[in-house]
């Protein structure tokens, strides 16, 4: 039968995947971040580049899926009460940044002879940042649990929050608005009301028992569905109800972050998070309408930098006056000055109720989007002020990084072993984090008070969901031998930087832990079977001092045969075993367990 072509849907995929294959790599090169490489690559393939695409506006209600997974990913790493820790940056500085910055472009435009109405919803939709693009240079740099990331997140938390009155805004502007709509105000506000508790509730009481379930079938596929149906699930009733998607997906991740399966959600939603967060920035880059954009060019020009300026000036003298550094203030203030899709989305509503021209629309679309662009430069320009004073052996507190000093400790393997080892390392204070993948054990691990994630120890995707690439440690306490030795090869792989401390099952074991060049490894074993040794010389009379003397010699022996046996083999060293007589075949003892 002859061809019919390549189907439409998978040349537009091709085309995107080469140019993302092409630009990613390369912006990342320059050191501008992969959402700029997006930006360009819709840019080259978009309608108003060189046309192999038609137009970014059918590719956005699938792309925006991808910020959806983004928020329900920052969710899942903000538990309940560390949420309602920052409400004060939320709802204070993000309350305070909205409604200066707002007001204040607002007054701007009015002042270049726009009417009111229009300024209002350009001035607050220029007021809010893009929680996608900032979210991503933020994990991209590893800076998103950093003071300043922070506080840049809570005002991007409050940001998305304020979609809502914004968008009933639009609505109490438009003109001839109808003056009975309170009765339906009230209707809509009790159904988002419960919405949300319909989502409080199946993510507090449902979710955690729904994975407890699929986990016991080892099945990765379906818990990846279950996942996709809790994040998308959740976003879909949100926006059913008049509230963002982003929103929905947001709140779930947050009921979901205390639950042991947080890390392989994470894991497991970070492809199509960042597959479908490229395909959003590519979609975002070729809406930008270089004839307008030309026509326009000087408008654009001038509230580009005004945007920017402004909203930059504002958030740094907000974060300084609620308490930040000058240099957690600078970075706050490079990092969100940029538009928002969210302004896409009320700049949309606004030409609907004829508040806002197309042509006006499409002018502020390109100061976003232009915006976007210019961020990752801005930041990249910060750092090359601070990389150059460091040079010169200026250490200055205004372009001054911050990093975490508390060291951790990642624990894999939560049995009798791993519960031990975490009691020893949390007795002195240290910040300890587990995985195991039995979900009894982890069950009775967290009864006991124990906090212990659901995970797979040779899947890189989910130890650094778990937090290894900060850990300086990570303890394998596993008891599978095969398993250990997957996970001491994807450790020393991907995360360099942290010791590796191992259990062995036995002296083979301990032997092939050795080889793989492991910082320590003990044979589970070897401990208590010297403290009954040496109890049983006690209670048979012998003196401390010579007991003291017994055990060192055995370890001193031990550690010479262990050395002969990683030369010569297995079987090698056997005269330093105590009670070895010459006439005893080394296949005697081919099979020790010690």
């Amino acid at each position: 039968m002859a061809g019919g072509g390549v189907p439409p849907f998978m040349a537009d995929g091709l085309i995107f995947l080469a140019a993302t294959v092409v630009a990613v790599p390369l912006a990342k090169r320059l050191g501008l971040g992969s959402v700029v490489g997006y930006l360009a690559a819709g840019v080259v393939i978009g309608p108003f580049g060189f046309g192999f695409l038609a137009s970014g506006e059918e590719m956005l209600p699938i792309a925006e899926l991808g910020v959806v997974l983004l928020l329900f990913v920052i969710g899942l790493e903000l538990d309940p009460a560390k949420l309602w820790r920052m409400k004060r940056d939320i709802f204070g500085l993000g309350t305070a940044q909205v409604l200066i910055t707002g007001l204040t472009l607002c007054s701007l435009i009015m002042l270049m002879g726009y009417p009111m109405r229009m300024a209002l919803v350009a001035g607050f939709g220029l007021a809010l940042s893009s929680t996608a693009f900032a979210l991503q240079i933020l994990q991209e740099r590893g800076q998103l649990s950093a003071a300043y990331g922070q506080r840049a997140f809570s005002i991007l938390l409050l940001q998305d929050i304020a979609i809502v009155p914004l968008l009933a805004m639009v609505t109490l502007l438009t003109p001839f608005a109808d003056a009975q709509a309170g009765p339906s105000i009230w209707i809509e506000s009790l159904t988002i009301l419960g919405a949300i508790a319909a989502v409080v509730i199946a993510g507090r009481y449902l979710a955690s028992p729904l994975f407890t379930i699929l986990a016991r079938s080892h099945a990765r596929e379906v818990m990846l569905a279950a996942a996709l149906l809790v994040a998308l699930g959740s976003a879909g009733l949100m926006h059913v109800v008049g509230l963002s998607m982003a929103l929905g997906a947001f709140l779930a991740g947050v009921l979901l972050a205390e639950s042991s399966f947080r890390h392989v959600l994470e894991a497991d939603i970070e492809p199509f998070r960042s597959l479908l967060m490229g395909l959003f920035f590519a979609a975002i880059g070729m809406s930008l309408d270089f004839g307008l954009l030309m026509d326009h060019i000087g408008l654009v020009v001038l509230g580009v930098f005004g945007v920017m300026t402004v909203k930059g000036a504002f958030l740094w003298a907000l974060s300084r006056a609620t308490g930040s550094p000058n240099s957690d203030a600078l970075r706050v203030a490079v990092t969100l000055p940029q538009g928002g899709e969210f302004a896409f989305v009320l700049f949309t509503a606004a030409v609907g109720n004829r508040i806002l021209t197309y042509d006006v629309a499409n002018v502020l679309n390109s100061i976003v989007i232009l915006s976007m662009l210019l961020t990752p430069i801005a930041c990249l320009l910060l750092d090359a002020v601070a990389e150059r004073l460091r040079a010169r052996g200026v250490e200055n507190p205004m372009v001054e990084t911050f990093e975490e000093a508390t060291p951790t400790v990642l624990v894999i393997g939560f049995g009798r072993f791993g519960m031990t080892v975490a009691q020893i390392l949390t007795a002195e204070g240290l910040e300890v984090r587990a995985i195991d993948n039995a979900p009894d054990r982890i069950a009775y691990a967290r009864r006991l008070g124990f906090k212990v994630y659901y995970g797979d120890a040779t899947r890189p995707d989910v130890l650094a969901a778990a937090g290894a690439g900060k850990a300086a440690l990570i303890a394998l306490c596993v008891e599978n031998d095969r398993v250990m030795g997957q996970a001491v090869d994807v450790v020393r792989e991907g995360f360099p930087q942290a010791l590796i401390f191992c259990r062995a099952t036995d002296r083979a074991h301990a032997l092939e832990l050795a080889k793989k060049g492991v910082d320590f490894q003990i044979r589970e074993t070897f401990e208590s079977s010297l403290v009954f040794g040496k109890e049983a010389l006690y209670s048979l009379g012998i003196p401390a001092d010579r007991v003291a003397e017994i055990e060192a010699d055995v370890r001193q022996r031990d550690q010479e045969r262990l050395a002969i046996q990683m030369r010569e083999g297995f079987e090698a060293g056997l005269d330093r075993i105590h009670g070895i007589t010459p006439r005893r075949r080394a296949s005697d003892v081919a099979a020790d367990p010690s």
